[in-house]
């Protein structure tokens, strides 16, 4: 049974308090999340570090498929490869884009597109699979 945007933003506060992004969007296939940036998401050279955009991606992907499948905690990331693009800004908010490409009996398969907001041009490109736990698989 699919999982809310409220339902999934809920279970994330809750069972990740040290995660800072926020679900801005749930469905439909997918979902959209945010991540506010300042000075601890910095590397040097003032740009976002690579942990914090696979970060975002990873969450974006994890959400999208809570949304399909419901709130099922022992999903878990099996894969994730990230492309980078383009500097990402140092003042704006990272969005995360996310789009399931399959979602099927034991695993889910999407794709993520990181953006500094207010830019068209994406800083980054994920692919990740998650391994979903058995009982709570599709048939």
């Amino acid at each position: 049974m699919p999982a809310t945007k409220e339902e999934i933003a809920t279970f994330m506060t809750e069972e990740f308090p040290q995660s800072k992004c926020v679900v801005e969007a749930v469905g439909n296939g997918g979902a959209t999340v945010s991540h506010h940036i300042g000075p601890d998401e910095l590397r040097p050279g003032g740009t976002v570090s690579g942990p914090v955009l696979m970060g975002v991606a990873d969450v974006a992907l994890y959400v999208a498929i809570l949304g399909e499948i419901g709130i099922v905690p022992l999903a878990v990331t099996t894969s994730l490869t990230i492309n980078f693009l383009r500097k990402p800004s140092a003042t704006a908010r990272i969005i995360g884009e996310c789009s399931l490409m399959k979602v099927g009996r034991s695993l889910a398969v999407g794709e993520v597109s990181l953006y500094s907001e207010g830019a068209s041009e994406p800083v980054a490109h994920v692919v990740g699979t998650y391994s979903i736990p058995p009982g709570r698989r599709r048939e």
